[in-house]
């Protein structure tokens, strides 16, 4: 089968940075596709970062400290841009600008405002393709919830729970790094970080919040500076959002859940929905136990374990007898972004990446989390521009 190379510039040459480069080595282990990404140039402001790519990864020709010169850099269809949340705006905006397509971190901008400007900027180039990274849908399990909700087998909704956990700020002495940071990762602090991922496939399912109350939580005030002090640590650890979905013929609680400080999860991510017709259950932390529950009025209630096989959205050398893992999942995000890139709207399945849409819905959110953490009250996005405060108080 002939491929579509799509020739990619990496901006950023970190953990994540790397992970894209090993998803693109591993490119054999999908079948039947007719798109490959094949890395060409790399940018880090540090060149010992670029380095690995230079020794790693043959097809990269390039290595620049300005990601300008990336950007200008003819031989580059597309960019994988993994940097702090303060510089996304400005990146972001000149790759669209450039005309390259773009995949993105979350959360699309350090605040509301930084998100508005990629925004603007997108609408005025609707050729260039753009996306935000979120690879947990493409676990098998979390697929096949998705095709559950697409069919319309849940009923009518009693309650979803969504949420990313993990422990790695548990221990008080790790050192401070830029997560910690208000000035490099925002104010949402675990929000920005981990949130997207949460919301992902509730906005896509269109179960966009209405009101939410925050709860929000600093547990370790300050952390080793590295120099042999303490620094404060400005941002979140903890985020519990409990939101309310109103659509057309229903209205259900919807509680969305960021850790960055919960025992026991090394990276656990989870959906839960309750219906009055078949109720699902899929978490990472077990990755090939799928739960649900099918119900018929008057009929028992029944909890059924699924083993679920390597069944990927993209077919892949692997026999189902084998497990899926973090590393799939990338690859799979990144099948799925180049076949979008490829081939658009005659995708070869129907779950896309995360739309800057959807990262600004979650701008919207977090926004108002922050407000209701403020103010400890319910706090309504509605459908306008600003944020109302609900006359219920706290308690109420």
């Amino acid at each position: 089968m002939e491929k579509t190379i799509i020739r990619f510039g990496v901006i950023g040459c970190g953990l994540m940075g790397k992970e894209f480069a090993s998803a693109a080595a591993r490119w054999c282990h999908l079948s039947d596709v007719n798109f490959e990404p094949r890395i060409t140039a790399v940018c880090d402001a540090s060149p010992a970062a670029s380095e690995w790519f230079r020794l790693q990864v043959p097809s990269v020709a390039k290595s620049y400290t300005d990601y300008r010169d990336l950007l200008a850099d003819p031989d580059v269809d597309a960019v994988y841009c993994a940097v702090p949340h303060h510089l996304h705006a400005d990146m972001y905006i000149d790759i669209v600008r450039a005309g390259k397509h773009l995949l993105g971190e979350k959360p699309f901008g350090i605040d509301q405002a930084a998100n508005d400007r990629i925004l603007e900027e997108m609408a005025k180039h609707p050729d260039v393709l753009v996306r935000c990274s979120s690879e947990f849908p493409f676990y098998p399990g979390a697929y096949r919830i998705g095709q559950w909700v697409r069919e319309g087998r849940f009923g009518k909704l009693i309650e979803v729970e969504a949420g990313f956990w993990h422990s790695s700020d548990l221990d008080p002495h790790k050192p401070i790094n830029w997560k910690r940071r208000v000035a490099t990762n925002g104010e949402y602090g675990c929000m920005g970080d981990l949130g997207m991922h949460v919301l992902h496939l509730p906005l896509r399912f269109g179960w966009e919040p209405n009101s939410v109350r925050a709860l929000l939580q600093k547990t370790v005030e300050e952390r080793p500076d590295g120099k042999g002090g303490t620094v404060p640590c400005e941002t979140w650890d903890n985020a519990i959002l409990a939101c309310d979905v109103m659509q057309a013929d229903q209205k259900f609680p919807m509680v969305l859940s960021m850790k960055r400080i919960a025992p026991g999860h090394a990276n656990t991510w989870f959906i839960r929905i309750n219906g009055t017709e078949l109720s699902a259950e899929y978490s990472t932390k077990n990755p090939k136990q799928l739960l649900s529950m099918p119900y018929t009025p008057g009929g028992e209630q029944a909890w059924h374990t699924l083993d679920v096989p390597y069944q990927s959205a993209y077919s892949t050398i692997t026999g189902g007898i084998f497990e899926f893992g973090f590393s799939d999942s990338i690859l799979q995000m990144w099948a799925a972004f180049c076949d979008e890139l490829t081939n658009r709207s005659d995708m070869r399945q129907p779950l896309h990446c995360a739309t800057p849409e959807e990262a600004a819905l979650s701008h919207r959110l977090f926004t108002a989390a922050i407000h209701s953490e403020r103010t400890g009250q319910t706090v309504s996005l509605g459908r306008g521009d600003t944020l109302e405060v609900s006359s219920r108080g706290a308690g109420a």
